[in-house]
């Protein structure tokens, strides 16, 4: 005899909430103190002038303004050289 039910025994159906990860403000749009402009897993990102982050590396203005992205070269500790993106509210 089997053991398990024959009928509605499927285990794999469940699912996770979604995270609405991503960029939450536009170039040059204006934002308010205290507005989310990128959630984010890592720091795909960086913090800029105007800019904080969050404990779950959301990143959120300071002060009220238009936001701007740009790309800017960081050497890292051993020497490579990296463009990464930054959030500015000016």
């Amino acid at each position: 005899m089997a053991h398990t039910k024959a009928g509605s025994s499927s285990k794999n159906l469940r699912d996770s909430n979604p995270k609405y990860l991503g960029l939450k403000a536009g170039n040059n749009q204006h934002v308010r103190s205290g507005a989310i402009l990128v959630r984010q897993r890592g720091t795909l990102y960086e913090k800029g002038v105007g800019v904080s982050c969050g404990s779950d590396d959301t990143l959120y203005a300071t002060k009220e303004g238009r936001v701007m992205f740009y790309r800017r070269k960081t050497k890292s500790f051993n020497g490579r050289v990296k463009e990464k993106t930054f959030v500015k509210v000016i």
